[in-house]
């Protein structure tokens, strides 16, 4: 495992892991890796799928039998959906009960195989090093979730010492050119195009330098994804901001207005707001995730970043091609307008969304990581924060709510030089509180952005959209400030739009974790 590079794990240690733990403490003690107790499994799987879509390697996640593993579920489930490298390794009971109905017996293999790429049982004359070998392969080539399960007695066997193998030799150069043919015609499309925009998705988080340059060739907006937020600074005079529900009017606009998308690293599932109706040439590096959901005019099969170079080398431009950044300026002045006037509108002793984002716009560094929960404040993020260079991460396609704060704790063991912003609900933040001492315990730089509105709010809105009475959405919060003080973080609770930056300006200065609960209103994102 440590051979593979990976370094990091999430876990609870019980009666049926204790071998495999032992030998975790021992690389722990000899420095090859770093282990963090968590207090719910769930929790554990998010920071590790949070790792890997920030970093693109695995780290690994760790239970025991039974609840120990199917805690982990949903957390992988995030990792599946999002398309990130995530290693689980399960404890289980000993394989001579196992299978009779014993304590905390369950055939996790069955359990996993929708979740995993890759899962396997260590059993006594396995080749376990070559077993790890090919759950970290599929999990990185794959991108996807590769799991082990090691029965209580093999963990404990004396090792008969094979070799143990690493990346090399056994990992392929991924970034591959496009076909010659395919490259052609997205240059047709390119040349007859007098309107061209780029959409990015997550896909093209490791290679927006070349697309940048391409867009800036072709004078064409760059509208992203709402996973793909913060790939490119609002700030740039090409950046639209984010597409879809969660996303800018700057962004819808620039869409509507153009006759051709040049997509890269994007899915087009049905939150992206890709339009359907526009000529595209789409490009990703997966075959199955071309014109997945409907033909595409020109699919390209190669590495997003190899393809944006190739394109930008060879491209040819229409004559009436329109330089476009003075209308994504115009546009980014009149949607400012309405922020800040939205900002403006309080209820009393609440603070509005659009003024919570405008204050992190202007204060959160611009080399953070921003870990966004599911809910009301992630389409109000989407909407009114206004990225730098910020690295953005959030469950996209499970949305799963509690994703934000675990993910926080990923974040911090991945870069823990960068500063780690948390930004959630009430209901979200509930779903792992406890986990907030697992922060403290081990010190972790993270400031969180709690906006408190005392319900599950985006629910409350599709009951009332839905002329269904709202119903079972309320929640009774503690004091979540005085919550973070008793845990031993820093706490600070904020009702008036006046102390908004004085408050998120000592949770930043803090070190170590901090949480500034902003009570807002449900009727408000």
């Amino acid at each position: 495992m440590t051979n593979w590079g990976v370094d990091t794990v999430f876990g609870m240690v019980g009666h049926s892991n204790l071998g495999v733990a032992e030998a975790m403490h021992r690389a722990e003690t000899a420095g090859k890796l770093r282990y963090f107790g968590i207090r719910h499994e769930g929790a554990a799987a998010f920071a590790a799928s949070a790792y890997g879509k920030l970093t693109g390697r695995p780290a690994a996640c760790f239970g025991i039998a039974g609840p120990g593993s199917t805690n982990l579920l949903t957390g992988l489930y995030d990792a599946k959906a999002d398309r990130v490298p995530v290693l689980a390794i399960s404890g289980n009971v000993d394989s001579s009960v196992a299978g009779k109905g014993a304590f905390q017996d369950i055939d996790l293999l069955a359990a996993f195989a929708d979740v995993a790429v890759y899962s396997a049982m260590v059993r006594a004359g396995s080749d376990h090093a070559e077993l790890m070998t090919m759950a970290l392969k599929h999990a990185i080539l794959d991108r996807g979730v590769g799991h082990l399960v090691l029965p209580d007695e093999v963990q404990v066997l004396a090792a008969p010492n094979p070799t143990a193998s690493g990346p090399a030799g056994r990992m392929p150069d991924l970034r591959v050119a496009p076909p010659a043919a395919a490259l052609g015609q997205a240059l047709d499309q390119i040349a007859a195009a007098t309107r061209p925009v780029v959409v990015v998705g997550a896909g093209a988080k490791f290679d927006m330098p070349a697309i940048v340059a391409l867009a800036q060739r072709l004078h064409a907006p760059i509208l992203t994804t709402f996973k793909a937020k913060g790939q490119i600074a609002d700030s740039h005079p090409l950046a639209a901001g984010v597409l879809g529900r969660s996303g800018t009017p700057v962004a819808s606009w620039m869409m509507n207005k153009a006759d051709l998308l040049l997509v890269f690293g994007a899915s087009f599932s049905n939150h992206t707001g890709i339009s359907p109706y526009k000529p595209t040439v789409q490009v990703d590096t997966d075959p199955l995730t071309l014109g997945r959901f409907r033909p595409v005019t020109v699919p390209v099969l190669g590495d997003v970043g190899v393809t944006a170079t190739a394109l930008l080398e060879s491209v040819r431009t229409a004559p009436e091609l329109v330089d476009q950044r003075a209308e994504v300026a115009e546009r980014w002045a009149v949607w400012r307008a309405e922020k800040a006037r939205r900002a403006g509108t309080r209820a009393p002793g609440r603070v509005a969304p659009a003024a919570i984002f405008a204050a992190l716009s202007d204060l959160v560094p611009e080399d953070a990581v921003l870990a966004v929960d599911v809910g009301n404040h992630a389409y109000s993020f989407g909407r009114y924060f206004e990225t730098k260079q910020q690295s953005v991460l959030m469950s996209g396609y499970l949305g799963s709510i509690g994703f934000g704060f675990p993910a926080a704790m990923g974040a911090w063991a991945a870069a823990p030089d960068r500063p780690i912003v948390a930004i959630t609900g009430d209901g979200g933040f509930g779903q792992y509180l406890a986990d907030f001492t697992t922060a403290v315990k081990y010190d972790m730089n993270i400031t969180h952005i709690l906006l408190n509105n005392g319900e599950l709010a985006k629910i409350s809105e599709e009951q009332r959209s839905a002329e269904y009475e709202v119903w079972q959405t309320s929640l009774l919060n503690p004091d979540f400030a005085a919550f973070a003080r008793d845990c031993g973080a820093h706490g600070a609770r904020v009702t008036d739009p006046a102390d908004l930056d004085s408050a998120i300006t000592q949770a930043l200065e803090h070190r170590g974790p901090a949480l500034v609960e902003i009570l807002t209103d449900p009727r408000t994102h």
